[in-house]
């Protein structure tokens, strides 16, 4: 732990010291008391039952629990604590994900360490940029160069190894000895290591987890093993797993799909249709491609605009870009940069998967450049032209697509403004070699109308923009803008057999006829860079594969369904969902190596794990019963078997249906209490996680549920929360700047509830939420404020406590004020926003006791209204920072049951007129501190103010004048007839008929402005001509405390129509009192 500004820097460790050591007392109290183990009634009515499920997707167990876990699992704390306090019967139970790569990957990189440079390793000193040890180059130039890329600094696995390069490093900064370090390259050695340590520090926080529930995924776990067998089985033989070529992410390095959980970059990224287009270069040809002659030689270019290819008019290639000449099945050489071959090389275009044969076109063996490619003449598919030429442009990037692109400037705003520029630049063309024939002559190609630009909408659109030259990045990205998805949706083909059909109707057609044609291929790359936890640069793959058919759009409509019956307490979630579900087709779920569970019917593979994360949420409504410790190595409470744990068995559980399986060997009695765990906990009523798990695990979380149970609604899930990510200190978490926190760390340097208290301080919107030191330090010092005030008033008798037996304005206010804090957090509380939660039940109702304090003064404060707040303030509290609460509650307020079992306050009836009383005397005191620094200022060139006053009268209004009483009315009267006020100008016409109002017109209408705008904050009260509150009667209760706090000798509180002064007459408003102060008696 590096974070500056915590552990040794940090103030108040005194406090933080008192904290823990109350936190460590509540725990164990819980712990002996076993307040959080639940279990199912063995009878209950489905309708009525009262329980709340809540899950957090399992944690990856190479590492430890850190503060971007904590920020997320805190959600369904928070949620727990709540629903405890509403009465229902709430789970949460906590397993350990480790299906998978990531564990395998680094156990392997440890092996491969130690092989390389002993044990304990001793690793070279030079400045390598390699975290693990790359594959070498094939000595004879085919086949990949597999480079290792997870020291990008955008990558996952960079900002969790921090400086570290070699995993022999990372694990060290985890703490481990070199002796603990070698066990490690044993995979199975993690799982056995890394989930106590989670419990461990999960405890520490509080969380209230029924820890009999918790296991390991993989076979290592004989039931849970037992559990996803089945799960895949049933959704065999259901047709949603089919097995064939599919394109997916995949790993050369580990040689088997890689799934997001396998990767440390490149996270729900998917593989990315283009169409390849064939250009074939024409004799003669180039000089330095002499070696060419007798072979058919393309430039490939990547599109995703087949459509466009009868608009062609040149290609580009890139003059210093380095490429490739590769031979495919056919025979047939394609150029284009190394990185795409590689890629084809594992799409069935060359002789063998995953390699490719390198041609040498060039006689001197000098690597192939694009300079060598330029003013290539080439057969172009469905051009117009004869044929066209490989011309230069200067920004085409090699990583993406093939390093060659297909140029149609009549739709394309880059390709315009490119062209024009050679065209108009003819010392560019000389320098490399273009002969004004290669350009000249070749202008746009009407080809698609699109409405508002023409048939040459590149053009226009350029026209418009006045873009100058292909330099212009802003106005050709805005150009592209408006002409692609017009073009697209909008457009009409105007030359070939398609003309007078739409783009978006022809745009397949086309691609599969050029495919057909032979004049292209089918090409996938990943959308962008994929790492893989081994270290590779990750392809697309054209590979056999067992796969969860989740474009099926039968399939599709159900989850729809699933996602329109789901609280997901955002729009925005609502629609990611929706995008995803759309997006979402074939999907890999098995994969050769790694941890995890086998495929039942084909055992050479292993399920991926995502695929084994989707419905394990059943599995811990049963767990308990089943298995013990987390690795299911013993049987459980029920005595049963991993063994007899068949399929049937699995039927009868969660199955409606399924018929009592007699030949298991288990007593149908001790099933029915497997049966009943499982019909009372299902379904998941919150699944807490982070917005980028929607695309993927969220989604596949729907898919499965309505696959296995279909007809059962009641099974699917009822709500999910998603949060953005975590910041700390405004800044992403990372090792390597010393900006990160483990959850045992962030424990210790601010104790559980200050971590707590800070964690939902964070946010809780779709944004980064950012989790500030600063705000854990004042957080601390905040609850040991608490705590210390508690103690002073129910302990130690030091504030004055008094029996008033009638209540005061200021014991009402503070009443009030507790009341409508209880129904504003119970609100935040219900709709997940914990910030605005910690608001208005702490900061706000903390503030509404200091001013509670400061009116009431010497008249001390009333006594059951006290117990009443401490009592609400504990309770609201309770679900953020639990362990100050319980001690408050058992320890100070004398409570006998825990806290744990009390229920959340409620809240009397809010005397609406009284809050704005209250807000009136507020708000009037602070216009009086202001009023009376103002009076003490020095007059303009003196140094010395006037002697501070002694005496002050208030001056308050009964009524408006007449004028804006006349106003007032006519604004309701507009009202009254509909919702929409009319312009100032009718508004003052109207008004000139009133012979009152005219003789005040200067005034008139910045009163109307001002109406207007109280209007649109406050509504109908704004145009009332009567406050909801005695003004008077409000100042004049207070006058005590007003006078004492203005140190004033005499305060009057009085009428305006008694005032000598005309203009105070004619200007005081109700609600707008006005102090006078003096120097002498009133």
């Amino acid at each position: 732990m590096e974070l500056k500004g915590t552990a040794i820097e940090q103030k108040g460790r005194a406090k933080v010291s008192t904290l823990l050591a109350i936190e460590k007392d509540i725990q164990a109290e819980w712990r002996e008391n076993r307040v959080f183990e639940e279990d199912a009634p063995a009878e209950f009515d489905e309708k009525t039952k009262s329980k709340y499920l809540v899950t957090f997707p399992y944690p990856y167990m190479n590492g430890r629990l850190h503060l971007g876990h904590t920020f997320t699992l805190a959600k369904a704390e928070f949620a727990v604590g709540y629903q405890r306090m509403k009465g229902k019967r709430c789970l949460y139970p906590f397993g350990f994900h480790c299906t998978g790569m990531p564990i395998k990957a680094c156990a392997d990189k440890l092996k491969r360490e130690m092989e390389l440079f002993g044990n304990p390793p001793v690793f070279p000193t030079d400045d390598g940029n390699q975290e693990n040890t790359p594959t070498k180059p094939d000595d004879s130039g085919h086949g990949d160069v597999i480079v290792d890329k997870a020291k990008g600094n955008k990558s996952k696995a960079k900002a969790k190894a921090g400086s570290a390069k070699y995993q022999w490093q990372i694990m060290q900064q985890l703490g481990l000895t070199d002796t603990e370090i070698a066990s490690f390259a044993d995979p199975h050695h993690w799982l056995g290591y890394f989930p106590p340590l989670a419990v461990q520090d999960l405890k520490s926080m509080g969380a209230k987890i029924d820890w009999r529930r918790s296991f390991i995924t993989t076979d290592v776990n004989p039931y849970y093993d037992s559990f996803i067998r089945w799960q895949f089985l049933r959704l065999k033989e259901r047709g949603k797993i089919m097995f064939g070529k599919r394109y997916t992410i995949y790993s050369p390095l580990d040689q088997q799909p890689c799934m997001d959980h396998d990767r440390s970059a490149g996270e729900a990224v998917g593989p990315q249709e283009y169409t390849l287009i064939k250009m074939q270069i024409l004799e003669p040809f180039p000089a330095a491609l002499q070696n060419a002659l007798g072979r058919k030689v393309f430039l490939v270019a990547a599109t995703m605009r087949p459509e466009t290819m009868y608009g062609q008019t040149n290609c580009w290639v890139q003059p210093e870009m380095t490429y490739i000449a590769t031979e495919h099945k056919n025979g047939e050489v394609f150029i284009s940069t190394e990185r795409a071959a590689r890629n084809m090389a594992y799409q069935d275009m060359t002789a063998e998967f995953g390699k490719f044969v390198k041609v040498e076109l060039k006689s001197d063996g000098k690597p192939l450049t694009g300079q060598d490619l330029l003013g290539a003449k080439l057969k172009a598919p469905l051009s117009s032209y004869p044929h066209i030429f490989a011309l230069p442009m200067l920004n085409i990037r090699g990583d993406k697509g093939t390093g060659i692109v297909t140029s149609v400037p009549s739709d394309s705003p880059d390709d315009f403004a490119a062209l024009r520029d050679l065209k108009n630049k003819q010392p560019f063309r000389a320098k490399y070699g273009i002969t004004d024939d290669m350009v000249l002559p070749f202008d746009p190609i009407p080809i698609i109308d699109v409405p508002g630009y023409g048939n040459l909408s590149a053009v226009t659109a350029c026209e418009q923009l006045k873009v100058v030259s292909q330099n212009d990045r802003e106005k050709l990205a805005e150009a592209k803008e408006r002409v692609y998805l017009k073009g697209f949706y909008e457009g009409t083909i105007i030359v070939g057999p398609h003309t007078g059909k739409k783009v978006q109707d022809v745009k397949k057609v086309i691609q599969q006829e050029l495919v057909k044609s032979g004049e292209a291929v089918v090409y996938m790359e990943p959308e962008k860079e994929v790492i893989s936890r081994s270290g590779d640069e990750c392809v697309v793959a054209l590979c056999d594969q067992w796969y969860l058919d989740y474009g099926n759009e039968e399939w599709k409509n159900q989850v729809r369904q699933s996602l329109a019956e789901l609280n997901t307490y955002s729009d925005d979630t609502r629609k990611n969902f929706l995008a995803a579900i759309d997006w979402l087709h074939e999907y890999a779920c098995s994969r050769s190596f790694g941890l995890g569970t086998r495929l039942p019917w084909d055992e050479k593979y292993l399920i991926e794990s995502l695929s084994d994360s989707t419905i394990y949420m059943a599995f811990y409504t049963v767990s308990h019963l089943l298995m013990k410790p987390f690795d299911g190595s013993e049987t459980g409470p029920a005595g049963i078997r991993a063994e007899q744990m068949t399929p049937e068995v699995w039927d009868y559980i969660f199955l409606a249906d399924a018929p009592y399986p007699k030949d298991s060997g288990i007593l149908e009695a001790t099933l029915r209490t497997l049966k009943n765990e499982f019909n009372y906990w299902y379904a998941v009523d919150l699944r807490v996680t982070g917005k980028d798990l929607v695309p993927n695990h969220l989604s596949f979380f729907l898919y499965n549920h309505v696959a296995m149970w279909p007809d059962d609604h009641t099974k699917w899930p009822n709500s999910v929360r998603v949060n953005g990510h975590s910041l700390l200190n405004s800044e992403k978490m990372s090792k390597s700047t010393g900006n990160f926190l483990t959850l045992e760390d962030a424990v210790q340097l601010y104790s559980a509830d200050g971590m707590r208290l800070a964690l939902a301080d964070a946010g809780d919107g779709l944004d980064d939420a950012n989790f500030a030191v600063s705000t854990a330090d004042a957080g601390v010092l905040r609850l040991y404020a608490w705590l210390d005030y508690v103690k002073d008033v129910k302990v130690k008798g030091e504030v004055l406590l008094v029996d008033r037996t009638e209540l005061t304005f200021n014991d009402r206010a503070f009443e009030n004020d507790i009341n409508a804090k209880i129904q504003l957090t119970e609100a935040s509380y219900e709709k997940m926003m914990y910030k605005d939660a910690l608001k208005s039940g702490f900061f706000e109702l903390q503030l509404c006791l200091s001013r509670y304090r400061e009116f009431c003064g010497a008249d001390g404060l009333h006594r059951g209204l006290m117990d009443r707040f401490f009592e609400v303030q504990t309770l609201l509290l309770a679900p953020i920072c639990p362990h100050i609460c319980e001690h408050i509650w058992k320890t100070l307020l004398g409570h006998k049951e825990s806290l744990m079992s009390a229920k959340f306050p409620v809240a009397g009836p809010i005397d609406h007129k009284l809050v704005q009383a209250t807000e009136y005397l507020v708000h009037s005191l602070h216009e009086y501190r202001l009023k009376l620094k103002s009076y003490l200022q020095p007059a303009k060139g003196k140094t010395v103010g006037p002697a501070k006053p002694t005496h002050a009268i208030i001056w308050v209004a009964q009524s408006y004048p007449a004028w804006q009483t006349v106003v007032l009315k006519t604004i309701q009267g507009y009202l009254a007839k509909g919702d929409v006020l009319p312009d100032n100008k009718d508004i003052l016409n109207d008004l000139k008929q009133d012979a009152e109002v005219t003789k005040h017109m200067k005034k008139v209408m910045p009163f109307v402005h001002m109406v207007k705008t109280n209007y649109e904050r406050e509504g109908v009260k704004a145009l009332k001509s009567e406050l909801d509150f005695n003004e008077r009667e409000v100042l004049v209760e207070n006058l005590t405390y007003l006078k004492s706090t203005l140190e004033l000798e005499g305060l009057d509180v009085r009428y305006s129509s008694e005032s000598d002064d005309a203009k105070l007459r004619e200007e005081l408003c109700p609600g707008e009192s006005r102090i006078v102060y003096r120097g002498g008696s009133v």
